[in-house]
């Protein structure tokens, strides 16, 4: 139930992030929402729960980073980032709950 709840919140966030995204991208748009995104995944990876969709969305904006296609470039990188962050959420959220499922 919970792990529903942290899906619509990346699917929230990154509606959102496609919002902020109607302006034409330039290339550092890209280069600044990469890093956001390659940070928050770095922290997901540092609490051993990286979602694999989040690498797949990563990897199509450097792919249409390396095109020329900023604007889809953004829209994934700010999609991974948000992936990435409900991630980060799971983790802590788990972090708290698992005793709660330990059988005494």
């Amino acid at each position: 139930m919970r792990t529903r709840a942290l899906i619509r919140l990346a699917v929230i966030l990154s509606v959102g992030g496609f919002a902020t995204a109607a302006f034409a991208a330039t290339a550092d748009d890209f280069k600044a929402a990469y890093a956001k995104a390659e940070a928050a995944i770095k922290q997901a990876h540092a609490l051993k729960n990286e979602w694999t969709t989040t690498a797949s969305e990563l990897k199509a904006a450097k792919a249409a980073g390396d095109a020329g296609k900023f604007d889809d470039a953004v829209k994934h990188a700010q999609e991974a980032e948000a992936l990435a962050n409900a991630s980060i959420a799971q983790a802590k959220e788990q972090e708290k709950l698992w005793p709660q499922a330990v059988v005494r």
